[in-house]
């Protein structure tokens, strides 16, 4: 059983359109330089989309992300100083990192199971929502055709501080991010608002997925500008020690 780690990070980083082509290289060398850092467990680097409609048209090149699970917060101290975090960070015109503790955890990530097996527990403040999804490529088409209804659902949903795509690849390895002001939020939204659950339901009947994921987390702290992830007006000033 793979232990639950005590830190997630999430890096997000805002980049010049000038910049774009640098950001695709980096994409290419840069995972494997990632995963070698001291102290990570496991670390994706992701495209991002505008959140719109979660689809191939979606997508965002002036924004990137990375997913890091730790060993300890003392390693986790060193990407910024370390040659991946330095290089996003030349190329940054802004940048936020999202401080999480996993939850809840369902499925897994290329083959793998990075947030343990954690088992909840009481949370007075901000959560983050992950999900993310390997497609059949011959499902592909009805998966997007059935995402814009669920995307409109969300951006109105209440309690939504921020939300985004994320993508390993251009097409067939999708996700969002979505950070809620508290987990009723996000509770509601999952399994009450009918768009969502008529998803759900579709789910197990289409079989969109090769592999899937759901984690849910707690959000420990915010470091750095909001506005990078498409945090609301009126979210929170602060989430340090609400976790």
């Amino acid at each position: 059983m793979t232990a639950v780690p005590e830190l997630v990070t999430l890096h997000v980083w805002r980049i010049p359109r000038p910049a774009v082509p640098g950001a695709l290289g980096r994409m290419a060398v840069h995972p494997a330089r990632l995963r070698r850092l001291p102290g990570v467990r496991f670390a994706k680097l992701l495209g991002t989309g505008t959140g719109t409609g979660f689809g191939p048209g979606d997508a965002d090149p002036t924004r990137w992300a990375a997913l890091v699970v730790w060993d300890s917060p003392a390693a986790a101290a060193g990407f910024d100083a370390s040659p991946v975090g330095r290089s996003w960070a030349r190329a940054a015109r802004a940048a936020v990192r999202v401080d999480l503790r996993p939850l809840t955890v369902r499925g897994e990530w290329s083959g793998r199971r990075p947030f343990g097996e954690p088992s909840g527990g009481p949370v007075d403040g901000p959560v983050l929502a992950l999900t993310r999804a390997r497609l059949r490529p011959r499902r592909a088409v009805t998966f997007w055709r059935a995402v814009p209804p669920v995307a409109a659902a969300l951006h109105a949903a209440p309690g939504l501080l921020a939300r985004f795509g994320v993508g390993e690849a251009p097409l067939g390895w999708q996700g969002t991010v979505s950070l809620w002001r508290d987990p009723a939020d996000l509770v509601a939204f999952a399994y009450r608002h009918p768009e969502h659950r008529a998803a759900i339901t579709r789910t197990p009947t289409e079989g969109w997925y090769a592999e899937e994921l759901f984690a849910r987390f707690a959000v420990r702290d915010v470091v750095g500008d909001r506005t990078v992830l498409g945090w609301a007006e009126g979210g929170p000033a602060t989430v340090r020690g609400h976790a």
